[in-house]
């Protein structure tokens, strides 16, 4: 169980962006800083202004699962609009972020009352439907490698507006291994490949290049 922040991930409108945070300034929380924790009363939504954000869920064994990576523009925590009273997961920051949280009945009374944003906020869940759907065919169809390709490509920002960027350092090769489903020594070994081919170098942190996309793209 894994899933990883998408290609087609919806960004809001600086207008909508800046009535969204007006009046609540944003949180900062330093690399591998706990934002909310499972079983947390769910009582507010979460934007991210700056930086990443893991989500993780343990079962009820004690195995944890890496079911999301979020980024700039996306939100997390929006179950509590639909009812949700308890956090089903837990929210890590992967590096020094900057978060806007919203108290759930001031973002129902935003949604109400601005079209533009309610708008914004419905294409942004759509997209995370649709990512997870993505993710779905990915476990079941393509092999660890291509799953692999396909996480660094997302993480490094590729298919999103902007720049590549690069993969922050705190993501360990166990964390990735958590996300598509595999173990760490086939993450290692991929690793190793990928690098050895070119389509990735360490430089500071985890750069992606383009080329890796061919392994995406091949069958």
């Amino acid at each position: 169980m894994r899933k990883a922040d998408g290609a087609s991930a919806a960004r809001v409108p600086v207008s909508a962006l800046a009535r969204f945070g007006v009046g609540r300034p944003a949180r900062q929380f330093q690399a591998n800083q706990r934002i909310f924790s499972q079983g947390d009363a769910a009582d507010a939504v979460f934007y991210v202004r700056r930086g990443k954000v893991k989500l993780t869920a343990m079962s009820s064994r004690g195995k944890e699962a890496v079911i999301a990576m979020l980024g700039v523009g996306e939100f997390f925590g929006e179950g509590c609009l639909a009812g949700q009273p308890l956090r089903m997961s837990t929210a890590e920051s992967l590096e020094p972020s900057s978060l806007v949280r919203t108290k759930r009945e001031d973002m129902i009374a935003m949604l109400r009352s601005d079209a533009e944003f309610g708008g914004v906020f419905i294409a942004h869940l759509l997209s995370r439907n649709i990512r997870i759907e993505e993710d779905l065919v990915d476990q079941l169809f393509n092999s660890s490698e291509k799953r692999l390709a396909r996480i660094l490509l997302l993480l490094a920002n590729f298919g999103k507006e902007g720049q590549p960027e690069p993969v922050v350092a705190q993501i360990s090769q166990a964390t990735l291994a958590d996300m598509i489903g595999t173990t760490r020594s086939r993450v290692s070994f991929f690793m190793n490949k990928f690098r050895r081919l070119g389509f990735i170098e360490y430089n500071g942190g985890l750069h992606v290049h383009s080329s890796l996309l061919s392994v995406v793209l091949h069958d």
